[in-house]
């Protein structure tokens, strides 16, 4: 007990000290000041350590599911999912869903088509106009890495991630798919 008092003693005297050199002005700067630009500092670091996880997560799942031995970049299996998640649509959608010009979607749609992944029908409601959907060799790859992924997923999760830091990994997917959703343009607020 008296280790534990001691450390109590100099844990307040380190916030007594900690709070008077907040109140000091140092030159032109706080230590308020210079904690913030230590924060801006740190966030920029956690930036930079979160892209690199991404990065390096992404890429063991692009091996793990079998996406690398398809051939097929990984935009076009981005406009592949597109297409099966929302349904026949027309170039001009996905562009604008994809962030990319119609110019790019058009070139990934012909190497898609050409792989018999995709096919093209005129749109029934304007015949100037073909939707692209999915085709049954399409859904089928995309089935396959879908479920290659997620048991390499679930395994990878089983071995690294202990059942008392579950917990800590719901929270940084919502964390994460907020960051992913967040709309940093100045004419918007974060949803």
């Amino acid at each position: 007990m008296p280790e534990f008092r001691h450390f109590q003693a100099g844990r307040h005297r380190r916030q007594a000290i900690n709070s008077i050199l907040a109140q000091v002005t140092l030159g032109s700067a706080t230590v308020h000041e210079m904690n913030e630009r230590s924060s801006e500092a740190n966030t920029a670091s956690d930036a930079m350590r979160l892209a690199m996880a991404v990065t390096r997560l992404r890429a063991r799942i692009r091996i793990e599911s079998g996406l690398r031995s398809t051939g097929i970049p990984i935009s076009q299996m981005a406009v592949l999912a597109r297409i099966i998640e929302k349904g026949p649509t027309t170039a001009a959608a996905l562009a604008a869903a994809e962030h990319v010009t119609q110019q790019a979607i058009a070139q990934s749609l012909a190497t898609l088509e050409k792989r018999g992944l995709v096919a093209k029908t005129r749109d029934p409601r304007d015949g100037r106009k073909s939707l692209i959907s999915a085709t049954e060799p399409g859904h089928a790859l995309m089935e396959s890495i879908t479920a290659s992924r997620d048991a390499w997923l679930s395994r990878a999760i089983e071995a690294a991630v202990t059942p008392d830091e579950r917990a800590a990994l719901e929270t940084t997917i919502e964390i994460l798919q907020r960051i992913a959703d967040v709309d940093l343009r100045p004419d918007t607020e974060m949803q």
